[in-house]
């Protein structure tokens, strides 16, 4: 089974290749026409928000008090996105990967479901902190569209949403419960009609017993959950000035400009129903460029790097070093 689904993901890894590879060549000759020296520190500020990331995991799992390095935690971040990329899922696939890595090496299933679900709501909410800070700059140089508010609304109630299941759960779990039965109903009804009458494992008590556990965990060590949250504002940052310095590379230097396209790039590739928002963001971001005046020629070749670095970079990454996490990794010749 672990082998066939190593051999799925390779071909669906290759899918995204074939798919999206023109891309990558587009990627190379643009990057030709740029500035050197801000592409060259675009690189390494990206690279800074996986080492940030790596860190963030690294608090996540102290907070459930299990000790890992930031170096052993380093392909988990590149494995997460690599994951959530051949297999979208709102990045619960990632964190999968991390439940079933800590699993293996030991750490009880508990503690390791909290420590991923931890970190899946810091990297939103330094998300949301960039998001904020970079709306208040936009609404002082008066460049803000009252319609961003509504993609606000949406990354908190992403970040509400998992914060209250998890305090409701600790506080009242039979509630959560209640509340969440029909949707688990509806599935399974829908399981029993397309799968000739299977249906699907209970699923809703067990999500609902780890957010409370994970809530509970959190609880009795705050001062080292605050830190995995420094961390992923720091990862926020590292990528919004990764942005700013393609931006530059290509002549791009108005501000408001650059936070928009940021937050644009951002948030549709955490909500696009295609693979890291491959085709959407893209779109999406040129044309919020676009409605501030940069040409098109730029606005595109400001886009193409940059998603060439937060996407095709860590997703190459993650394919070699996914096979550095337990998951995946290869003992006396063969896959475990």
């Amino acid at each position: 089974m672990r082998k066939l689904i190593i051999g799925i993901i390779i071909i669906v890894a290759l899918a995204v290749v074939l798919l999206r590879g023109d891309q990558f060549f587009e990627l190379v000759e643009t990057m030709r026409t740029g500035a050197l020296l801000p592409l060259v520190f675009a690189v390494v500020s990206q690279l800074g928000k996986y080492v940030a990331q790596a860190f963030a995991y690294k608090a996540a799992f102290n907070t459930v008090d299990e000790q890992r390095r930031a170096r052993d935690t380093l392909p988990l971040v590149f494995g997460s996105f690599f994951m959530n990329t051949i297999a979208p899922s709102f990045n619960m696939a990632g964190a999968g990967l991390v439940v079933d890595d800590s699993r293996r090496r030991g750490i009880p299933i508990g503690k390791s479901t909290s420590a991923a679900l931890l970190m899946q709501m810091s990297i939103e909410s330094g998300f949301l902190v960039i998001m904020l800070v970079g709306f208040i700059v936009l609404r002082v140089t008066g460049h803000f569209d009252p319609l961003w508010l509504l993609m606000l609304l949406f990354v908190v109630f992403l970040v509400g949403g998992m914060t209250g299941i998890m305090v409701v759960g600790r506080k009242n779990p039979d509630l959560v419960i209640k509340v969440l039965s029909p949707i688990e109903r509806l599935l399974n009804n829908l399981s029993r009609r397309f799968r000739k009458g299977k249906e699907m494992k209970p699923w809703v008590r067990t999500l609902v017993q780890s957010f409370s556990e994970a809530a509970g965990t959190i609880g009795h060590n705050p001062r080292k959950a605050v830190m995995v949250f420094v961390f992923s504002v720091l990862a926020s940052a590292c990528e919004l000035v990764c942005f700013c310095l393609v931006g530059w590379a290509f002549g791009l230097g108005t501000l408001t400009a650059l936070v928009g396209g940021y937050v644009i790039a951002t948030l549709f590739a955490m909500i696009a129903i295609t693979p890291q928002g491959v085709g959407v963001v893209e779109v999406a971001t040129v044309a919020i460029l676009a409605a501030y005046g940069i040409s098109a020629a730029t606005a595109t070749a400001v886009v193409l790097v940059y998603r060439g670095l937060v996407f095709w970079m860590p997703f190459t990454i993650g394919a070699i070093l996914i096979h550095r996490t337990e998951s995946f990794a290869k003992k006396d010749g063969k896959t475990e």
